[in-house]
């Protein structure tokens, strides 16, 4: 059954992305709890995007500590599997520690910025040139290092 759940989870997961999106879901309490329902099951499925859209929501606009908690759990399994956004958030994450459960870690915050810049995401760059230019995170100031992360920007 678990096997069956894995291979229906991609297809769900554009289904209830889809409903996410629409109008008609933002208006009702229980299509929302139903659209949640089905992006838990992606993502208890292993789904990536699941695993990052569904702990996006619980992590930055569930009700309670325990649910921003699951969230953040979510975030690091879709970070942990190469998602860039989820990668960003885990490094913010960990920067600033979340309650008991996400101790701030500025060796385990760098590696997820670097992961998500590696992928191009711009504001883990962004990050990544602020912390070798001014020696955060437990870095010393590199202007090298700042200047390999820069030139990875999209000139403006």
């Amino acid at each position: 059954m678990r096997f069956i759940s894995r291979l229906l989870a991609p297809f769900v997961f554009v289904i209830a992305y889809a409903l996410f999106r629409s109008s008609m879901q933002q208006k009702s309490l229980k299509k929302h709890t139903f659209v949640m329902k089905l992006f838990r099951f992606c993502a208890d499925n292993g789904h990536k995007k699941a695993l990052s859209v569904y702990g996006h929501l619980l992590h930055f606009k569930g009700d309670g500590v325990q649910n921003r908690i699951q969230g953040g759990i979510y975030l690091q399994q879709a970070a942990e599997k190469g998602d860039d956004k989820a990668q960003y958030q885990m490094g913010r994450i960990f920067e600033n520690g979340y309650e008991h459960y996400f101790q701030p870690d500025a060796a385990t915050a760098l590696r997820f910025y670097t992961k998500a810049a590696e992928q191009g995401h711009q504001l883990a760059i962004k990050r990544l040139v602020d912390t070798y230019a001014q020696g955060e995170l437990g870095q010393v100031a590199d202007p090298v290092k700042a200047d390999v992360w820069r030139a990875k920007q999209p000139a403006l």
